[in-house]
């Protein structure tokens, strides 16, 4: 087991999902800028906190559905070559990209390896 294929790395990664989906409901202000900076179209701001709250579910699969929990670590590593993708195009070179692009990598290589799947 490492910590990538870790049950508990998949809750904490749930947990910060969560708080992340709680912070885009408002938005909070460093949110909003960021919607802002890389030009996300107002219709599409309300369904992320949707996408973030059911990837937390996803991650938190981990548990009785490991399958499930790949695919979801799968959908984030699209989710944040698309967010890597808009801050290239919007030229935002803010630690919103540094964030984003350790995402990037931390959620392709969890895919890769998939989560332990030994009784926890």
């Amino acid at each position: 087991m490492s910590v990538l294929t870790s049950k508990r790395t998949y809750a904490v990664l749930a947990a910060v999902q969560a708080a992340d989906a709680a912070a885009c409901v408002g938005p909070i202000p460093p949110i909003k800028k960021t919607f802002d900076d890389v030009g996300l179209a107002e219709e599409l701001r309300p369904l992320i906190p949707v996408v973030k709250a059911a990837s937390a579910v996803g991650l938190l699969s981990v548990f009785r559905r490991p399958a499930l929990a790949r695919f979801t670590t799968f959908m984030l590593t699209v989710y944040f070559v698309l967010a890597v993708g808009s801050h290239v195009r919007a030229r935002d070179w803010s630690p919103s990209l540094v964030a984003a692009s350790s995402f990037l990598a931390l959620f392709g290589a969890m895919t890769v390896r998939g989560p332990d799947v030994t009784p926890s």
